[in-house]
């Protein structure tokens, strides 16, 4: 039995004065994190009766959020169906003798822009929420349940009907609202792109391969791609750029992963049983980026993440730049590591030459610690999360 601790945002949103913006994709727990937050008014946009009430008056928030006095917690789920009420958000956070906090969820900026909404730059921290973490979930952990319908809260700790929960997310929300947002009225181009960016998840994108493979010319593919990136729907991790002189090329291609494995593995219709052999390597793989992601985003980590292949093929699957030192990180989902598996991460020692401190990572799922000639270290997965948690 598996339960769910505090998520790693709250903390700190409770111990801000700040007002927040917090942006994520559908079901990743904004609504359940701000009914925490003992607001003194919530708005849940999300109900259909509250979002026609607003969207015909919206002056309404200004004599609700007055009548609380001089200061309260004002929040608001769903604010990329009203973005008017921005405006008045503004106003209120600017009244000198008033003290009114707001936290506002959406699951799209680029919405909120395409409506003509004002963000609240100098006025708002943004804040990303994503899929669990591990690390906010105790007692016995499934990985192979994790491996297969993912980490979207309700669904993760759902029942025996998880899976066709998931089926459902993939389908309705991915299929249709994303599709809307994509302004495309060419419903079976989206609908290719979107089952071969699953089927690639991962992988290292050829944009010519893939606007030949599906028939969509290649900018057309690369503004899909930004609709998902900005949706938060998907991961994009750019080369790994070294800052330094050198004769070795590394490729310039970039590595898309959906944020979720569970919704790849829908998509792909691979959620109902377990995670194949086959297929095992590259699901966990995405499924620890994923797990660092949630750490970059809920922590506020100021790290940069890329990915380093080279072109002889040397690669490391990801590379974290801490500021003052890199962790190159290599992912295997066996209980073995041997030295042959250290080769990408002595290629990027080789690249970084001693310009920056470098500590070289392998996780797998083995339970000890392992350490290289070279320096590298073996880590069990937990280990590399704790580790990069601090």
């Amino acid at each position: 039995m598996t339960h769910m601790l505090d998520r790693l945002l709250l903390t700190r949103i409770l111990a801000s004065r700040a007002s927040v913006l917090l942006l994520g994709p559908r079901q990743v727990g904004k609504s359940t994190l701000c009914r925490r937050l003992g607001a003194d008014l919530y708005v849940d946009l999300a109900d259909e009766a509250e979002f026609l009430s607003f969207a015909k008056d919206p002056s309404r928030l200004r004599r609700e959020v007055e009548a609380l006095g001089k200061k309260g917690l004002v929040v608001i789920d769903e604010i990329q169906r009203v973005p008017s009420l921005l405006n008045t958000v503004q106003s209120l956070v600017d009244v000198s003798d008033r003290k009114y906090r707001f936290v506002l969820t959406g699951s799209s900026a680029t919405k909120l822009k395409r409506g003509g909404a004002n963000l609240l730059p100098g006025r708002m921290i943004m804040e990303r929420m994503d899929p669990l973490s591990v690390l906010e979930i105790e007692g016995k952990f499934e990985l192979e349940r994790a491996l297969r319908i993912g980490m979207l809260p309700g669904i993760f700790h759902g029942g025996s009907d998880a899976t066709e929960l998931l089926g459902t997310y993939a389908e309705v929300y991915l299929r249709e609202e994303i599709l809307a947002q994509a302004a495309t009225r060419n419903i079976g181009a989206y609908a290719r792109f979107l089952d071969a960016v699953a089927a690639m998840s991962g992988q290292w994108i050829n944009y010519s391969k893939l606007a030949s493979d599906t028939e969509i010319p290649k900018e057309t593919i690369r503004r899909y791609v930004q609709v998902l990136e900005d949706t938060m729907i998907a991961i994009r991790l750019l080369p790994f750029d070294p800052r330094v002189r050198t004769t070795r090329r590394v490729s310039q291609r970039e590595r898309i992963l959906l944020f979720d494995v569970g919704v790849r593995n829908a998509l792909c219709g691979l959620h109902q049983r377990p995670v194949s052999q086959v297929d095992l390597g590259a699901v966990f793989e995405q499924w620890l980026i994923q797990q660092v992601v949630v750490l970059h985003h809920a922590l506020h980590k100021e790290w940069r993440l890329s990915a380093y292949r080279t072109e002889g093929g040397a690669e490391v699957d990801l590379v974290i730049e801490r500021g003052d030192d890199i962790v190159g990180l290599g992912i295997k989902a066996g209980t073995k590591v041997g030295p042959t598996d250290t080769r990408g991460l002595q290629s990027l020692a080789e690249m970084v030459g001693g310009k920056v401190r470098l500590s070289k990572w392998i996780a797998y799922q083995g339970t000890r610690v392992q350490r290289f000639p070279d320096g590298t270290e073996a880590l069990p997965w937990r280990e590399v999360l704790v580790r990069l948690r601090g």
